[in-house]
C-alpha cells in the first residue's frame, strides 16, 4: 500500500551526535517531523522511521504486533550508532515507551532519553475485554489529532484494530517491568490536559526509572500531540538543550535532508 502523504519516514545526515525519534500508536512520522527538521537544522544526525503497518491503512497495522514497532527502532538505532558518536532517543506517547525500552536494552549506547506525554498503561475497564473482542469487533474509534491549536491535524487512523491494541497493552506491561534499567538522563514533557494519555503515566515513569539526571517538564498549552501544537516549540528547544549539555560537540553544520 502506498504511505499517506507526509506519512514517509525521514533523514537527516548531520554531525557525529545523533538522535532517534519514534512516532506515536496509529499514527506517523508526521506528528514528528517538525521536531526532527528542527534538530537536523542544528546539525544532528536524525532518524525518523515509519513503523511497520502505520502510515498505510489501519488492515495493514492489524498484521503487526509491539515486536514488530520496536524491531524497527531498534534497528535504526544501531544505523545511528554505526554512524554517530553519541545517540539520544526520543519519541511521542507509544514512541516514547518504545525510547524508553531502548535505553533499557541498550544501556550506554544511549546517550539520553527524550519523551512526550510518554504511554505507559491502558486504562478504564475496555482494555481487560481486548483478549476476547478483538476476535469479535475489528477496529474502535481512532485517537489521533488531540491537538489543541486550531488547523492542525495529525496523519494517523481514523479507527484503532483491536489485535494491535491487544498488542500494545501486552507492550505496556513488558516496559514497565523494564523501566528500572533506564539509567540515561531523562527529560520527560507532558501535557496538563491530554484526552488520550493521562498525567498519571507520565507520573508512573518518573517513580520507576532509576535515572539520576531527570527533568519534568508541564506543557499548559497544548494536549496529546504536544509536537504540532501550542507547545511544540518549547519541545523542540528544550530537547536541543538537553541534547547540547550532554552532548557539547552539537554543531550548526549539516547536509541535505533525505526524505
Amino acid at each position: 500500500m502506498p504511505v499517506l502523504p507526509g506519512a514517509e519516514p525521514y533523514r537527516h545526515e548531520g554531525g557525529e551526535v545523533g538522535v532517534l525519534l519514534c512516532h506515536g500508536f496509529t499514527g506517523s512520522p508526521q506528528s514528528l517531523r517538525p521536531w526532527a527538521e528542527h534538530h537536523a537544522g542544528h546539525g544532528l544526525t536524525v532518524s525518523l522511521p515509519l513503523l511497520p503497518g502505520h502510515g498505510t491503512r489501519w488492515e495493514d497495522m492489524q498484521l503487526t504486533g509491539w515486536q514488530d514497532w520496536y524491531a524497527e527502532v531498534d534497528r535504526a538505532l544501531r544505523v545511528l550508532r554505526e554512524r554517530c558518536a553519541r545517540v539520544f532517543v526520543a519519541g511521542l506517547s507509544m514512541g516514547g515507551a518504545l525510547a524508553l525500552r531502548l535505553a533499557a536494552k541498550h544501556g550506554e549506547d544511549v546517550a539520553g532519553v527524550v519523551v512526550v506525554n510518554p504511554a505507559n498503561r491502558m486504562h478504564g475497564l475496555a482494555p481487560y475485554a481486548l483478549p476476547v473482542a478483538r476476535h469479535l469487533v475489528r477496529t474502535t474509534k481512532g485517537i489521533a489529532s488531540d491537538i489543541a491549536k486550531g488547523g492542525a491535524a495529525e496523519t494517523g487512523y481514523d479507527r484503532v484494530p483491536l489485535h494491535a491494541a491487544h498488542s500494545l497493552r501486552n507492550f505496556f506491561r513488558v516496559l514497565d517491568g523494564e523501566l528500572p534499567q533506564v539509567t540515561q538522563p531523562l527529560l520527560l514533557l507532558h501535557s496538563a490536559q491530554d484526552h488520550v494519555v493521562p498525567p498519571a503515566d507520565s507520573a508512573r515513569v518518573l517513580s520507576r526509572v532509576s535515572s539520576v539526571d531527570v527533568t519534568e517538564v508541564v506543557l499548559e498549552q497544548s494536549y496529546h500531540v504536544a509536537t504540532l501544537d501550542h507547545d511544540a516549540d518549547r519541545i523542540f528547544e528544550e530537547s536541543l538543550a538537553f541534547i547540547g549539555r550532554l552532548a557539547p560537540s552539537v554543531g550548526t553544520e549539516g547536509t541535505a535532508a533525505v526524505g
